[in-house]
């Protein structure tokens, strides 16, 4: 199949994913290694240049951040949480079972996901709602990092830290809000500054920047979530998420840091072998890794045969941003829903089927 064959069966697969039930946005970008295939599609009331919000996806580089800090001597991946943050920050915010490991915490098991501290986003108050409910109710709150904090330590952790010798990971905002904290604390910059001047600025990504509502950026805006058919209107939200959701974006600046990321640009290559050591699920079948994500379909669910291998990141708005490595392919891009974020991860797979067809 030639190129722009190729474009034309993408073009029709966004045509057919838009007419989907609770589907109002679609952004698409594919990019073989060689750049034979590189192709930006949008379905909707929007273009392919329009800015997005990356959602979790901001966890890539907020742990590449992390890694510059060590390859700088100013982090240490074993060292305690507490030698970085101050006690009012770190004071009760892990107590299991009674056993407080609130001291014992370590960066590392921030990035892995492996501390099995309380998810301040997704975790269930005593009453049963969540940040997460209140979002999707288009309740619109601005928080603070301390507060974030709080309603973790307002929750029960999943497990003690490094459960099961580390093989335990608990997806949680919480670790990456911490994270984000120490940067802060170790660079005396914001997390905004520490993306311009550590991601965006040296690989010309000149579209990406930190949300806050406080201080709009000129042109055009990025696009609102949906849940369901309801249209979100959640600018303090947005800006509080900040380090572990806040990031906006395009897809030419995606495929620019997911290739950066992929190919060991923004920090040195020796940290791969730790951080991808060892997959702990967190949401079957999604594997975590030290900030980056690895789905991959078991043969059983396949009948025994071949499923791409995909390594990167996803986030709660139904964005994705992934690597398949045998096939030599990046794909980036949102379905803007937070109630679909499930859906990127088949269309993915269709969308490398058709890139294998082409060649």
């Amino acid at each position: 199949m030639p190129t722009d064959q190729l474009y034309t069966t993408l073009d029709a697969m966004l045509k057919t994913e838009i007419t989907k039930k609770n589907t109002h946005r679609i952004l698409l970008g594919v990019q073989s290694g060689d750049k034979q295939v590189d192709y930006r599609g949008a379905a909707g009331d929007i273009t392919a240049s329009d800015p997005y919000f990356i959602a979790s996806i901001t966890k890539l580089m907020t742990a590449s951040v992390i890694m510059q800090l060590v390859d700088a001597g100013q982090i240490q991946l074993d060292a305690l949480i507490t030698d970085y943050l101050p006690d009012d920050l770190t004071d009760g915010i892990h107590v299991f079972k009674g056993a407080d490991y609130s001291k014992q915490l370590k960066v590392y098991q921030l990035l892995h996901q492996t501390s099995g501290l309380a998810d301040y986003f997704l975790g269930k108050r005593a009453d049963g709602s969540s940040v997460i409910s209140d979002i999707s109710a288009g309740k619109d709150t601005l928080w603070t990092l301390p507060e974030a904090i709080e309603k973790a330590r307002q929750l029960d952790p999943k497990f003690e830290p490094d459960a099961s010798n580390g093989k335990k990971s608990h997806y949680s905002d919480t670790n990456y809000q911490l994270l984000g904290a120490i940067i802060e604390r170790v660079t005396g910059q914001s997390i905004a500054e520490n993306f311009r001047v550590r991601i965006f600025e040296p690989l010309n990504m000149r579209d990406s920047y930190l949300y806050n509502c406080a201080t709009p950026r000129d042109g055009k805006q990025p696009m609102n979530f949906y849940n369901e058919e309801t249209e979100l209107i959640i600018p303090r939200a947005m800006t509080s998420f900040g380090v572990d959701g806040g990031v906006v974006s395009t897809l030419d600046d995606m495929l620019i840091f997911l290739r950066a990321y992929m190919d060991n640009a923004l920090f040195n290559s020796k940290h791969n072998a730790r951080m991808r050591a060892q997959w702990n699920t967190v949401f079957f079948p999604i594997q975590y890794g030290y900030g980056v994500m690895r789905f991959q379909l078991p043969r059983i669910m396949t009948l025994f045969q071949y499923s791409p291998e995909l390594i990167g990141h996803s986030g709660a708005s139904s964005s994705f941003a992934f690597y398949a490595p045998k096939e030599d392919v990046f794909l980036i891009g949102t379905f803007n829903q937070i109630d679909a974020q499930n859906r990127p991860f088949q269309f993915m797979l269709k969308v490398i089927n058709a890139v294998t067809k082409s060649r």
